[in-house]
């Protein structure tokens, strides 16, 4: 059992025989900005805006907007820390394989997976039915006609024009990081055109009364009229849905190994992507209910409806033009980071190793792109992915929650492991208000920090069961959620006032605890509004994971290597100190004027 448990959380560190990455580092600030910007303003910001409007939110979409990029902006810095910290490929697999344990790595490694293939198939399907609607639905009359498939959970129909788009596009990825960067360039700039003139279009058709009209005036079903015609509870609906609109710029993480000076660029370039699809959403929110009453939005194209309710029809057709790009731009952004991922994972051995072979002519992982090319393509030719959506979304958060928790882990974390002192009960209760003085982490308050974010986790789960279980105007209701929040808080000072890690970075997440504990609160409560069927097939997946890791990960792990290495050059080390130390200690063969071989030979032994 011990065995398993060290097997289970041994955390990844640098090989000291580990050569520089193979992959090419071409990327600079504006390629990671545009790729960020790219994989997030895909469909949403034309389908998502109306959607929401018509019958969750109304004009206060744009508040739905706002929360939802702070809840983001919230994981979005966490991951700014991190790539500051570990600028290697990967993402938050790598993140938390450093800091928590291999065990966790896979888990988060193959949630993110599921999250590009899924992302990656719907939006290849999304845009095949937007070709599709251009020539009246022709193609699937056609394919459903001839090819239907009659199985629940498959779609009605092969789309092979989804499947061929996905192939084609890994091919283009396979080709190189710079050529691909430079296409998503060009896509994300059409696109930020077109969104720029649904802008000015439609401010010029904006009428604010839109925003006032009264409750005699609205159709039933539709609320009571106003800003808010749903009141807070839709405005939070409304985000909780807004959220997945932000879902992607998180790619940008996973290009350590290809970006130009990722300790500077990728956490600026997070910020900056971010600010941009913020106020890309709610100028697009804003022009789109002022242009048109929220009721008479429509729900799958509110832009070529708006424009053609206002008879501009020459703006209809550039927004249509540019929904394409959009998507273009979407399916590459959704897939860019997977083959980096299923890279990251095989050269760490607990994926096959075959995954991180880079070509030497591309400079990319050419196996891990086609194997993801033809697994998404898949996807898209035969799974009706209305079911799947969500799936997207449990991976993603999982992934950001404990992102979030890494970064109270390694703020709080004593770095030599070597500051021990006495606990005793007195201690450790005094220690809560820092009341022993420590001005650096120890094992005493590392452990006091690990244990809170333990407890903190338990409660926001208890916050979010009672929430769901409770009735919010009842009296019971309140008290249980206020006690609970109350505890909340208390754990977050008590981490609070530990003593931080003193190691410089070129950017810190600010507000610690507070940033990542509202992060990790977000997170499990938009998980909570997922429902049961995603639960089960989340842990389907998991299932399928964990028998490749205990099979074949645990036991091929390069870590298992690493480890090796580090404890042969600790022990030569110690050879080296004896000898001049002991003047008549002869040395051995191996050990030629008194010097050590270099350590590089170790590799190749094991």
């Amino acid at each position: 059992m011990t065995n398993l448990w060290k097997a289970l959380t041994r955390r990844k560190t640098d090989d000291v025989n580990e050569g520089e990455s193979q992959l090419a580092r071409v990327l600079n600030l504006f390629d990671l900005t545009a790729l960020g910007v790219g994989s997030t303003l895909g469909l949403g910001v034309y389908v998502l805006a109306g959607q929401v409007a018509y019958n969750i939110a109304g004009p206060a979409v744009t508040i739905s907007f706002l929360i939802a990029a702070i809840a983001s902006a919230f994981a979005g810095i966490c991951y700014a820390e991190f790539a500051a910290r570990v600028p290697k490929a990967g993402s938050a697999y790598v993140y938390s394989y450093v800091t928590i344990g291999e065990f966790v790595a896979f888990t988060i490694g193959w949630n993110l997976i599921l999250e590009y293939v899924i992302g990656t198939a719907s939006v290849a399907r999304g845009l095949s039915g937007y070709f599709d609607s251009l020539i009246n639905n022709d193609m699937s009359k056609a394919l459903n006609e001839s090819m239907h498939i009659d199985v629940d959970f498959l779609g009605d129909y092969p789309d092979f024009l989804s499947f061929g788009m996905v192939l084609l596009l890994a091919g283009i990825l396979a080709f190189g990081a710079k050529e691909s960067s430079f296409l998503n360039n060009i896509f994300t700039t059409v696109n930020l055109f077109t969104i720029a003139v649904v802008l000015v279009a439609g401010a010029m058709n904006a009428n604010p009364d839109n925003w006032r009209i009264p409750e005699k005036e609205v159709p039933e079903g539709f609320g009571t009229g106003g800003f808010m015609p749903f009141g807070i509870a839709g405005v939070m609906a409304g985000a909780a849905k807004c959220f997945y609109g932000f879902v992607g710029f998180d790619c940008i993480a996973t290009t350590g190994e290809e970006a130009i000076n990722p300790k500077r660029n990728i956490p600026l370039s997070i910020v900056v992507s971010l600010i941009i699809i913020f106020l890309s959403y709610f100028g697009v929110s804003t022009v789109l209910t002022m242009m048109l009453p929220y009721y008479l939005q429509d729900k799958d194209a509110p832009f070529p409806h708006a424009f053609d309710a206002v008879e501009w029809y020459t703006i209809k057709w550039i927004v249509t033009i540019g929904a394409v790009f959009a998507l273009c731009t979407s399916l590459l952004g959704a897939m860019f980071p997977l083959p980096r991922i299923l890279y990251a994972m095989g050269k760490d051995g607990i994926l096959f190793k075959k995954l991180s072979m880079v070509n030497s002519y591309t400079k990319t992982p050419l196996l891990a792109t086609i194997v993801s090319g033809i697994f998404a393509s898949i996807m898209a030719l035969l799974f009706n992915l209305d079911q799947l959506v969500d799936m997207m979304s449990i991976g993603t958060l999982l992934a950001y929650t404990i992102v979030a928790i890494c970064v109270l882990v390694l703020r709080y974390q004593d770095e030599e492991m070597t500051k021990l002192v006495s606990v005793k009960a007195p201690n450790v209760f005094r220690q809560f208000f820092n009341g022993n003085s420590f001005r650096e982490p120890n094992s005493m308050t590392s452990a006091i920090t690990k244990v809170g974010i333990v407890v903190f986790a338990i409660f926001c789960l208890v916050w979010c069961s009672f929430q769901k279980v409770f009735d919010l105007d009842s009296t019971g209701g309140i008290v249980a959620l206020s006690l609970v929040g109350v505890v909340l808080i208390l754990i977050c000072v008590v981490i609070g006032m530990q003593p931080v890690s003193t190691i410089e970075l070129t950017f810190k997440v600010p507000l610690v605890p507070f940033v990542p504990c509202l992060s990790v609160f977000a997170n499990l409560y938009l998980m909570f509004q997922l429902d049961l069927n995603t639960w089960i097939r989340f842990l389907i997946w998991i299932v399928i994971g964990y028998v490749i890791y205990f099979c074949y990960g645990m036991r091929n792990s390069t870590q298992i290597a690493r480890a090796r290495n580090h404890a042969e050059v600790a022990a030569n080390a110690l050879q080296h100190q004896g000898q001049h130390e002991n003047p008549a200690f002869e040395p051995d063969s191996k050990v030629e004027n008194g010097r050590l071989p270099p350590p590089y030979e170790f590799s190749e032994k094991l």
